[in-house]
């Protein structure tokens, strides 16, 4: 009889311990969502990366900075080069000019004195 009601009790404790249970939510509906990840990230999980990686991203993204301003500076120096060499062969045309408007004016005296014709 001992053994029969020991198998009741424990049979019973079984029968309600397994029975089907509605799983709580733990996420309601209606509960307010945090705006940020509050997904902690392992340095084993997925998505997370090494120290050394974030260290090589850092370098490649300042050595990036570097080289796009050593490129503007170039580019500001080529493009200073240019207009000095503009505003030189502006000056070398304008003394051309002059030059030559210089010995129209010398040319154009001698040459109404040649065609004069000659009193003795």
């Amino acid at each position: 009889m001992k053994n029969l009601s020991f198998a009741a009790f424990i049979f019973s404790v079984a029968a309600v311990s397994c029975s089907k249970k509605e799983p709580v939510d733990l996420y309601p509906a209606d509960s307010p969502k945090p705006a940020y990840d509050t997904a902690a990230v392992d340095s084993f999980s997925n998505g997370a990366t090494s120290v050394d990686i974030v260290r090589q991203i850092r370098m490649s993204s300042q050595k990036y900075r570097d080289s796009v301003k050593e490129a503007i500076k170039l580019q500001e120096q080529e493009n200073r080069m240019k207009e000095e060499l503009e505003k030189e062969n502006k000056n070398k045309a304008d003394e051309e000019k002059k030059k030559a408007d210089g010995e129209k004016v010398k040319k154009s005296p001698e040459a109404s004195a040649a065609n004069e014709p000659k009193t003795d």
